[in-house]
């Protein structure tokens, strides 16, 4: 008898024990109506209790309870991966919680080249076309006071980027890449801000790496004598156009960017520099040149004095 008894106390254990298990596996299985294909976006800030309430109502888990006790085990705390998660297939409770943690979104990330001298403007409807939830206009607000050093290369962004993060990985490039120019940029007496002022220009002024520094030799020559620079590209960041052919009515616009009503640089860069347009500030060729111009088929014509300089407008220009 007593054998019989242990056998049924075990027996029922076991049956207690698999019924437990079986609940537990089942609350952490996906639903029946699992929406395998969706996306499913996790707001910024969004607390744990918040999102399980969402994944639930999506379908996605079974027990908003208990997605909020395994996040609260995990160390989540009350938020969770802020993005767009992306669902190619039915997961149970413990994965789901796992990406939320990690911010796995499951989907690949959004490759984005910005060339040389790209403005933030230009940035910023770039931006706006490949993420629907960044305006062009918050992203200029957030990055106009960076114009010059956001730069220009390919990213991978994370999908769930928003303004902020995408500019702060621009400018983290930007830092990483001056650092080989550091040495060059002490020796040179310029500031930083001048240099990629300088580069600015030579970016929109020349194409070649031999012709940015002889016009970069020609500019830093015009500030020492206390010219004005008078370079035309500035005139399409005034307008917020490309333009290289300004009116006469242009060339007396008041702007502090106008390099032919005032001498020195002007007060920021125009668009944002690569590498080479750097380097060619800080390494220009140095000539007693102080005038130059391109012609109908781009090729520059320079001048030591303002009559060669008009000799040379009216024998490439006419």
């Amino acid at each position: 008898m007593d054998f019989f008894k242990r056998h049924i106390a075990w027996f029922f254990s076991f049956a207690l024990a698999f019924i437990v298990i079986a609940g537990f596996s089942a609350a952490f299985s996906p639903p029946a109506n699992f929406p395998t294909g969706s996306i499913v976006s996790v707001a910024r800030g969004a607390s744990a209790p918040a999102v399980a309430k969402q994944f639930f109502d999506a379908h996605l888990i079974k027990n908003p309870s208990l997605l909020r006790l395994v996040l609260r085990i995990s160390g989540a705390g009350a938020q969770v991966q802020a993005g767009a998660y992306l669902f190619t297939a039915p997961q149970d409770l413990l994965t789901i919680a796992y990406r939320l943690t990690t911010g796995d979104l499951g989907l690949p990330p959004v490759r984005m080249t910005f060339p040389e001298g790209m403005t933030v403007r230009d940035i910023a409807e770039r931006v706006a076309e490949a993420f629907p939830d960044i305006s062009a206009d918050d992203f200029l607000a957030a990055g106009k006071q960076y114009e010059g050093y956001l730069f220009p290369d390919t990213y991978l962004f994370s999908p769930s980027s928003d303004a902020d993060s995408i500019i702060a990985l621009m400018r983290a490039n930007f830092n990483a890449k001056i650092l080989s120019l550091s040495n060059d940029i002490t020796a040179s007496g310029h500031s930083l801000s001048d240099v990629v002022i300088m580069a600015s220009l030579l970016e929109k002024e020349a194409r070649s790496d031999a012709v940015r520094r002889t016009v970069a030799g020609i500019l830093w020559n015009r500030l020492a004598l206390h010219m004005p620079l008078q370079v035309d590209a500035v005139f399409g960041y005034i307008f917020g156009r490309d333009t290289y052919s300004p009116s006469f009515a242009d060339l007396k616009v008041d702007s502090p960017y106008n390099t032919y009503t005032h001498v020195d640089l002007p007060p920021g860069p125009i668009n944002n520099p690569g590498l080479d347009a750097l380097d060619a500030a800080l390494h220009p060729t140095k000539t007693s040149y102080l005038y130059y111009l391109t012609d109908t088929n781009g090729v520059m014509h320079y001048a030591t004095t303002y009559a060669a300089h008009q000799a040379n407008q009216r024998k490439y220009l006419r």
